[in-house]
């Protein structure tokens, strides 16, 4: 699993012209599923979701993660980050994971961070979805599991 995350001052994705997620300060990560994902994938996922290290300390180096700085977790799936870019001048998704197990392995990320942490919105997986951030710093990272 890939999640693009980036730190934020608020974030919201909408459907259909509402607002089906939204968090103020944390993380927004746009997530996607490959062929070879599963749940042990999703556990390692989650797991530098809510540790890894990208808030400023009192020092002003990134030293707190998420649970530490209190914030929120918006979780958005994104097809397009399976795609493989190395070739060519068109994107193939020869491997993203199919859309049942893309959903199911993205429902499985969602409801473990549930879990997890009190803090998480989510997108609607599939969805022709609008994101609005406001990216602090900005900082961006691309996870991998």
């Amino acid at each position: 699993m890939k999640a693009l995350i980036q730190r934020v001052k608020r974030a919201s994705v909408e459907v259909e012209g509402e607002i089906v997620g939204s968090i103020d300060h944390g993380l927004l990560a746009l997530v996607g599923v490959e062929k070879h994902d599963n749940a042990e994938a999703v556990e390692k996922l989650l797991h530098k979701l809510l540790h890894y290290r990208v808030f400023s300390d009192a020092e002003g180096k990134m030293n707190q993660n998420l649970q530490q700085v209190n914030g929120g977790l918006l979780l958005v799936s994104q097809f397009t980050l399976a795609a493989d870019t190395h070739k060519g001048l068109r994107p193939s998704f020869s491997s993203a994971a199919p859309p049942a197990q893309g959903e199911e392995l993205f429902n499985l990320l969602v409801s473990q961070a549930q879990i997890a942490w009190p803090n998480v919105g989510t997108g609607e997986f599939g969805a022709d979805m609008q994101v609005a951030l406001i990216n602090d710093g900005p900082v961006t990272f691309l996870l991998e599991s």
